[in-house]
């Protein structure tokens, strides 16, 4: 879905938020040896009607070099996703499958000034700090020689979104039976992220008949 087309408004800001609730992600680009990818967090933001993904690698990092104003790199962000056993179904003979949630942004990335580098670390860090019960931690804290040679080792990158595709697959298209069977089961796992997709399925359809939390 393209941003510049109003009818994928909703949908897009909601991939958006998702990706931004997530923070993390995989940058890929290619060269003439085929795709690079480094694993960065990153802050989203808005500069006029572009959304703008903000991140950094090292100075060293070969995907550095590919950022020239022309080349599109794709971010690809991943939230939780399940293994669903075929014998989970209410119904018989359906195909065991991975449920999951992702977006992918791509566009042009741009190299920032190294100027840009302590604003983009301060962005970064109120985002992140601002997840965690506890008093933010700051840049301002880090001693001062440390943190500029830290500063002064990467390269920040904007990212001009032109594109956004949201991946979801909750099991959209299966009867109700096999959906509350399914979100069940994927509510009762040890692992968090499966407990997460089955609260996510269940916004999904709600109203039906699912077990009852403990």
């Amino acid at each position: 879905m393209h941003i510049l087309r109003p009818q994928f408004r909703i949908e897009e800001e909601r991939a958006l938020a998702f990706a931004a609730g997530r923070g993390f992600g995989a940058i890929v680009a290619a060269d003439e040896r085929g795709p690079r990818a480094s694993h960065v967090p990153f802050v989203i933001l808005r500069r006029d009607d572009r959304v703008i993904v903000q991140l950094h690698l090292t100075a060293r990092n070969r995907l550095v070099e590919l950022v020239d104003g022309n080349r599109r790199f794709l971010l690809i962000v991943s939230g939780d996703d399940a293994y669903v056993s075929n014998d989970w179904y209410a119904s018989r003979d359906n195909v065991s499958t991975w449920l999951y949630q992702a977006v992918h942004l791509s566009g042009v990335a741009y190299l920032r000034e190294r100027d840009d580098n302590r604003a983009h670390g301060d962005a970064l860090l109120a985002v992140s700090e601002a997840r965690l019960p506890k008093q933010p931690w700051e840049l301002t804290q880090m001693e001062s020689t440390k943190r500029e040679t830290m500063l002064a080792s990467i390269r920040v990158i904007d990212l001009v979104v032109d594109e956004i595709e949201g991946q979801s697959k909750l099991n959209q298209h299966k009867s109700d039976e096999d959906h509350v069977a399914v979100a069940n089961q994927l509510a009762r796992g040890e692992e968090t992220g499966s407990r997460r997709l089955a609260g996510k399925m269940r916004a999904l359809r709600p109203g039906l008949g699912y077990d009852v939390e403990q």
